[in-house]
């Protein structure tokens, strides 16, 4: 990633999600994504490590999504997320623009545009909200840990999440059931076998 401080490679940085309340007690959560070595990336000024902050509106499960987002996006071997506000760009990115031209988006190449342009704000609102809940319903823990599978001993500490991150991400209490990841103990115990 390119910044102010220096450029620093994407799998440096971890992901995490930040609940703010206001003073009426209502919560608030956005996506942080932080440096994980801030004595390289710390601000002169008041000695913070480098992050980046991305709200979203919505449930926990729009944050995972967006840190999703990121990930592939970050991908250079892949090609970029088939989202509107990268349309216009997918012929500047080599692995994209092959992708495209080998017809394997499916899509016409202007297919953001042109559906913004013909459909009305209420097939639109229609749209957003059937995404939302298939953002929603998604099976967000179920996913390989890719930083349990690549970082040595980060497994080790946390191999359980809940059970339903919307609602825990809106009313955390004791009642909360946590579930075990079976694929970051999976890959915790690979890691130690690999010396990785």
């Amino acid at each position: 990633m390119k910044s102010s401080r220096g450029d620093f490679p994407f799998y440096e940085f971890d992901a995490f999600i930040e609940m703010s309340a206001d003073m009426k007690g209502n919560q608030f959560h956005s996506l942080k994504v932080r440096h994980r070595y801030p004595q390289h990336s710390k601000d002169e000024r008041n000695g913070l490590p480098l992050d980046y902050n991305f709200p979203a509106d919505g449930s926990i499960a729009q944050l995972y999504a967006m840190w999703d987002m990121l990930g592939r996006y970050m991908d250079v071997s892949q090609p970029l997320p088939d989202i509107p506000r990268l349309e216009p760009f997918r012929h500047l990115d080599p692995t994209t623009k092959a992708f495209d031209e080998a017809g394997k988006r499916g899509r016409p190449a202007t297919y953001w545009r042109d559906l913004y342009a013909k459909a009305s704000e209420q097939e639109l609102k229609q749209r957003r909200e059937e995404h939302r809940q298939v953002v929603d319903a998604a099976p967000w823990g179920s996913r390989p840990d890719l930083m349990a599978q690549s970082v040595p001993g980060y497994g080790d500490s946390y191999t359980a999440e809940p059970e339903d991150v919307n609602a825990y991400g809106r009313f955390p209490n004791k009642g909360d059931r946590f579930v075990e990841r079976t694929e970051a103990k999976d890959s915790t115990v690979q890691n130690k076998r690999d010396n990785h």
